[in-house]
C-alpha cells in the first residue's frame, strides 16, 4: 500500500494570534484533500487556540524537552504538547542542531520521549553546502540516521539540505531522489516510513519534486506562512491512496 502523503508546515518563531486564521482557510483543504495528511506547527504559545480551529489539519510542536518534568526553565515537554492537544512535534531541526547546539543523541532522546508521550516525532536530518561539495553528503546524513533515530520505527523522516533552507536553493530532482533511496534503504523500517523533502519548497517546484517515487511530502517553512502558498503545495501533491497513519 502506497504511504500516505504528510505536507507539514513549520512556522518557526513566527505567529500571533492572528495568524490562526491562516489554519481556517487551510482547513477546507484538508476536508478536499482527504487522501494526505496536513501538518502544521505554529509557536507554542497558539497550539491550544490552533487544535480548537484545526478540523482535519493536525497540529505540532517544533521542539520538545528530553524529560517529562523537572528544572528546565523555559522547556516544554511531550507530555505539555500532548496536553495542549499537539499530535506531532518537528525535532533536530538544522536550526536547532546549529543554534542550540543539538547533538544527534539529544534528538534521539527527545525523539523517545516524544513517542512515549504519545507524539509523532518527525525527525530532521540533512548536510551543509560545503559537506556536499566534499562528497560527504552521504556519510552525514548516514551518520545522522545512525545517532538520531529511536529504537521505536514509528517516526517521519525530514530531509533538509542545510544550505536550501530559506535561501531560495532548491536540491535537483535528481539529488533529491537519490538522497530519498538512500535513506529509506538504512531505515530499519524503510518501506513504511515517510521521509518529507524541505529546503525552499514552493508553488513552483512543489508538483516536480512530490512527483518523486520516494518522497512522501514537503515540510514547508515560509511558504507555510501564508493560505495561498500553502494551499498550492498542498494542492500540488498527488493522489496516494493510503490509511491514515
Amino acid at each position: 500500500m502506497a504511504r500516505r502523503m504528510l505536507i507539514a508546515g513549520n512556522w518557526k518563531m513566527n505567529g500571533l494570534r492572528q495568524s490562526l486564521g491562516i489554519i481556517e482557510e487551510i482547513r477546507a483543504f484538508a476536508i478536499v484533500r482527504s487522501d494526505l495528511d496536513i501538518l502544521i506547527a505554529p509557536p507554542a504559545t497558539l497550539i491550544p487556540a490552533a487544535v480548537k480551529i484545526a478540523g482535519l489539519v493536525k497540529i505540532g510542536g517544533q521542539d520538545c524537552h528530553s524529560k517529562r518534568s523537572g528544572a528546565h526553565t523555559g522547556d516544554i515537554s511531550a507530555e505539555m504538547l500532548k496536553d495542549a492537544g499537539a499530535t506531532y512535534v518537528i525535532l533536530g531541526h538544522s536550526e536547532r542542531r546549529a543554534g542550540h547546539n543539538e547533538k544527534s543523541a539529544m534528538v534521539r532522546a527527545k525523539a523517545t520521549a516524544a513517542q512515549s508521550a504519545g507524539l509523532m516525532p518527525v525527525i530532521c536530518i540533512g548536510e551543509s553546502e560545503s559537506e556536499r561539495r566534499a562528497g560527504k553528503a552521504e556519510l552525514v546524513i548516514g551518520r545522522q540516521l545512525e545517532e538520531s533515530l529511536p529504537h521505536d520505527t514509528d517516526y517521519v523522516i525530514a530531509y533538509e539540505p542545510i544550505w536550501a533552507i530559506g535561501t531560495g536553493l532548491t536540491a535537483s530532482l535528481d539529488d533529491i531522489a537519490a538522497m530519498h533511496i538512500f535513506i529509506r534503504d538504512r531505515l530499519p523500517a524503510g518501506k513504511d516510513v515517510k521521509i518529507l523533502y524541505g529546503g525552499s519548497v514552493k508553488p513552483e517546484n512543489a508538483a516536480a519534486i512530490l512527483a518523486i517515487e520516494d518522497v512522501d511530502g514537503a515540510l514547508v517553512g515560509g511558504a507555510s506562512l501564508k493560505a495561498d502558498s500553502f494551499s498550492a503545495i498542498i494542492d500540488a501533491a498527488p493522489i496516494r491512496f493510503a490509511a491514515s497513519k
